[in-house]
């Protein structure tokens, strides 16, 4: 996948005007935020929040931050492939989901991508 498509995808799923939150999840870890690694991922971040601001999709301004990855923090083993293990769960049969869902049904081509995990 190129960083243009996670971009893609990212405003496509994401509500990006929505401070601390997606959703029903409220705190600060739900803050939009995009992490890039040097400048030419920032530049890219930053075109593809204009194009999509711009698009109309979503009505607000955006919050997304763009920022520095300074360390990657990986989630905690329970966390690894948790939609798998636990599709009927409330939140992952009403919310999850369904975005994996439009995801597919827009992104087909990228459908069947699964990032390795360490």
């Amino acid at each position: 996948i190129t960083y243009e498509q996670l971009m893609d995808v990212f405003f496509f799923l994401h509500d990006a005007t929505q401070l601390n939150r997606q959703g029903n999840d409220i705190a600060t870890q739900y803050r939009s935020a995009i992490f890039y690694k040097d400048e030419a991922e920032k530049a890219k971040a930053e075109e593809a929040m204009k194009v999509s601001e711009a698009s109309g999709k979503y009505q607000g301004k955006y919050v997304t931050e763009i920022t520095k990855l300074e360390k990657f923090w990986p989630a905690e083993q329970y966390h690894q492939g948790y939609y798998e293990i636990n599709p009927t769960q409330p939140y992952c049969s009403a919310v999850v989901g369904p975005k994996i869902a439009k995801f597919k049904k827009h992104f087909g081509e990228l459908g069947m991508l699964r990032p390795e995990v360490d």
